[in-house]
Order: structure tokens, then sequence, then C-alpha cells
């Protein structure tokens, strides 16, 4: 019998499944459903795709993991969304917490999708353990956080294709309305004209994004665990944020087409590190002490972490810069900001996403020449069955704003479900896109080789 525990004591308010017994489930293919396993959750975006229900999915998710603060707060988020006020979801969680939750869970194998994210340097080799026993993946980014994982990426993408599974990598930037908008009008030479080629000095795409330790999620101050600050673990900021950025250059530049390793040529990359005192890292971990592990990286009273990263790099014929950036906490009424700029031959397009836009992404056009006819035509009309309601507005600095509806403008967490929904159209459907497992690899190339540059 399963022991089954109310954790009402604890707040929880969701049932958690504390068992020994072998359940020997087989792991066959439910093509009407997913069942989710959830694995060692020890980043909060592993929670994030729970604050959305979906109808592909059962309601009885299996987590495995080992006992701590990171399963405790896992849990805890998700029983915030089963119990809000406003459109509660109905999660009822079969809990494993031990020391061998990853045997476990191949052994019994409850569903049939394995969802993680958490310590990135664990992460190929939970991926690695799941395709070998015929279990489907959807992973936190980034997969692989060094070149020796992006071997084992390969392995593990040959080996999945063979066993006719999924391994797909969360990419949330690609929902992003200004960043829809931006690949959009890109494709419109009326507008756009063709993307420039671009230097070293003067790249075609530049994409830099900046990101706080200290940070409010759904509504709560955000404790990260302290492994988040040891790079052997977390990964380098050059390997770890840029993965969205090296995908939406991708994404943006070559869309729908098949990209390979030898279509990246590295210039240069960077690293440096963000300083923290003892006070600010107990303020984001809620730790009284540095742990041992972290004491290398501790010098002249502040840990280092080397959360910042830049990239020059060649792909295909267009040059692109990628920069992330880590700052311990962000000005008031602030957040993470990103910032993207394409340039074209008639128009440069452009995502800011600073105090003149109150830290909210907008989409500016540069006009190179008299064609404002041609840009109301594509906002208007070309782009309306897609997205009504857009329109322009000149600003004092001769750049145009894509003006966009408000309802557009979701925000970063409701990104989980809409990338959730894409993971399961290609689950139920097997309609995922050629190009997307060859760019997959080409983007963890690209992410670890900037790092063996850096580290030169």
């Amino acid at each position: 019998m399963l022991n089954k525990l109310w954790m009402a004591s604890l707040g929880l308010g969701i049932m958690i499944s504390c068992t020994s017994k072998e359940t020997n489930i087989e792991s066959a293919e439910m093509e009407s459903k997913v069942t989710l396993m959830t694995l060692d959750p020890g980043h909060f975006h592993a929670g994030l795709i729970h604050k959305t229900m979906y109808s592909t999915v059962d309601s009885t998710v299996y987590i495995f993991a080992p006992e701590g603060a990171e399963l405790k707060d896992h849990l805890n988020r998700i029983s915030g969304y089963n119990n809000r006020t406003e459109s509660p979801t109905a999660w009822n969680l079969e809990v494993y917490s031990g020391a061998d939750y990853l045997q476990r869970m191949v052994k019994t194998k409850p569903g049939n999708v394995m969802m993680v994210a958490g310590k990135n340097d664990q992460k190929i080799d939970y991926i690695l353990a799941a395709i070998e026993n015929g279990i489907h993946v959807y992973a936190d980014k980034p997969l692989v956080i060094n070149a020796e994982g992006f071997q084992k990426l390969k392995k593990a993408f040959a080996m999945a294709q063979e066993k006719n599974l999924l391994l797909y990598d969360i990419m949330t930037e690609r929902f992003e309305i200004t960043t829809l908008l931006q690949r959009e009008l890109s494709q419109l030479p009326e507008v756009f004209g063709t993307l420039e080629k671009g230097s070293p000095d003067n790249p075609s795409i530049s994409k830099e994004s900046v990101h706080h330790f200290f940070k409010y999620v759904s509504g709560a101050p955000l404790i990260r665990p302290d492994w988040f600050f040891d790079v052997s673990k977390e990964g380098e900021g050059i390997v770890d944020v840029t993965t969205h950025l090296v995908d939406l250059v991708q994404w943006e530049a070559f869309p729908d087409q098949i990209l390979d390793t030898t279509d990246v040529e590295m210039i240069q990359a960077r690293r440096w590190a963000t300083p923290m005192s003892l006070e600010q890292f107990q303020k984001v971990t809620g730790k009284d002490m540095l742990p041992d592990f972290l004491k290398k990286d501790f010098k002249n009273e502040q840990l280092e972490v080397y959360s910042n990263g830049e990239m020059i790099y060649k792909l295909k014929d267009i040059h692109a810069k990628v920069s992330v950036i880590w700052n311990f906490q962000a000005p008031e009424g602030a957040g993470d900001t990103h910032f993207s700029l394409m340039r074209g031959t008639k128009a440069d397009l452009i995502i800011r996403q600073g105090k003149e836009e109150n830290y909210k992404p907008a989409l500016y056009v540069k006009l190179k020449s008299d064609q404002e006819s041609a840009l109301q035509n594509a906002l208007t009309q070309t782009l309306s069955s897609k997205y009504p309601g857009l329109n322009f507005q000149k600003m004092p600095s001769g750049e145009y704003q894509v003006m966009i509806p408000d309802h557009y403008h979701n925000g970063h967490e409701a990104h989980f479900a809409q990338v959730t929904e894409k993971f399961l159209e290609y689950f139920q459907n097997k309609n995922m896109p050629s190009w997307e497992v060859p760019n997959m690899i080409t983007k963890y190339y690209t992410t670890t080789l900037a790092r063996e540059f850096a580290l030169k």
C-alpha cells in the first residue's frame, strides 16, 4: 500500500506519496495523455510549468527527488497554484524522496515524460538515463554547461532518434511578443530589406540580457539554493542564460532552417565575475554560512560568481554578439531586462526594456529611408490576421515604436505554459520541425565553444 500523507500541517494542501512500493509500471506510450515525472526540481522553473493545467496532461505528477529544502520549495510553489483564489490548478503530487530517486524513476516509470530543472552539471546524466530507459525529456535550459557535456548531449539526441523519443529544451523567449514581432518584421523585405552581414566590431545581431540574483517570482521573494552560485554546478553565465540568446539569433536570422555546428565560427569570448557580499548571499539563499564548496570563490570578503559572459561569433555569413550580465538586485520598480538589435538594409529593429519603457520590453523600428507607409501596411494589414490591433507611433528620436495591445504582454512566467503547449503539440502530433534538433545541437555547440574560448 502507498503510504499517502496529507501535508496540511505544513500548509501544502497537496497529496504526497512516500512509498517504498515497487510499482513496476511499464512505460507504454500513452498517445492521448502525457504523464509527467519531475526529477530533482532544484530550480523554480520546474514549478512554473504547473501554473497552468493542460488538457492532454494527466493531473497526477510523479516527483522523484532527494529530501531537502529544494523539494519543499517546489511543493510549496505548486501548492500556491493549487490554492490560489483565481483559476486554481488541481495537481495531485505523488512524491518519492530518497537518495535513489533517479534509479527509482527509471525502474518504476509511472510516467512517460521526464521534466527536469535544477543542477545543470547533473542534468545531461539525468537526460541520458531517461532516454536510455524509453522516457521522453522536457528540460529547462541549459542542457549542458561544458564541452564534455556537449559530447554526451550528441549521444542523447542520437539515442532519442533511434528510440523515437522527444528531447526538447524550454525556450520561453520565443514567446515574448516583441521578439515575435521583431522576427516577423525582419521577414518583410519591404520594411526590413535583408539582414546585414555585419562585422565583429558592428554585428548584424546583438542581444544582451540583464538578470538579478534577488527578485520576486509569483509575488514572493525568490530563495535560490546555495549551489546556484557554484558555476561548476549551475554553469557560467556564458553557457546558461546565453542559451536563450543564441537560440533567438538562430531562430530570427535563419527561421525554419537547419543549422550545423560547421556553420559556427567563434571569434572571441570573455567572462567576468559578479561580486557578492556575505550579507547578500544570506539574503538570497537564507543560509547563515557560506558552504565549503563555495569557499574557493570567496576572495577579498566577496563571493565571486562568474555569471557574466560575452561572445562574438559568425553564424553562416552573419556576425552576432551575445552578452549576459548578472547584478545582485534590480533598482526599485525594475527587473530583468532584454536588449535586441537586428540591422537590416532598410531598417533596424530594436527591443529595449529600460527606464524609459518602464522596464517593459518595447519594439522600435529605425527606418533608413522613407518607407513609413510600408511599415504602416505591415503592421495594420500584413500582420493583422495574426496580431490584430498593431500600430506605430513616431518618437522624438525619429524611431517608430510599435504599439502593441496590452493583452499580448503576458509576462515571462506565462511563457512557460506557452512553450509547454508547443512541446505537447509535438508529442501528440509527432510534428516537431526537422530543424529543431540540429539547431539545438548547434546552439549548445556555440555556448560550450564560447566557454572554451573565454577560459583561454
